[in-house]
């Protein structure tokens, strides 16, 4: 389930839309706001959100209440991309001690004076 909100969200940050409920192939229409469809079908993780359509819709929207945006969201996908940490610099050497791995990206290219003898 907490893959839903940044999917559904993903027309919102295209900046296609201000709100997931706007955009006409997105489920949030059907999840958050109960809209009819018979092109959607409840998945058994949706239908644990509640005991009736009403508190699995009240449910789902509190999903998008705490997204993560901007430069927050670009370290956590450039993060997982390199399979490198994310966190401050002393977070990041801790980790590097106790996992002898360097655990942060270095710049492009070879250091400068690599050829010199």
């Amino acid at each position: 389930m907490s893959r839903l909100p940044r999917i559904e969200l993903n027309p919102v940050r295209a900046s296609m839309v201000a709100q997931p409920s706007e955009y006409v192939w997105s489920s949030y229409q059907i999840n958050a706001l109960g809209k009819v469809s018979n092109l959607c079908t409840p998945h058994c993780l949706y239908t644990a959100l509640g005991i009736n359509d009403t508190e699995r819709q009240a449910t789902y929207r509190r999903l998008f209440t705490s997204h993560v945006e901007g430069e927050l969201l670009e370290e956590i996908r450039a993060a997982t991309q390199s399979g490198m940490a994310l966190g401050n610099d002393r977070f990041k050497s801790e980790l590097t001690s106790l996992t002898g791995r360097r655990l942060h990206t270095l710049p492009p290219g070879r250091k400068l004076g690599w050829r010199k003898s």
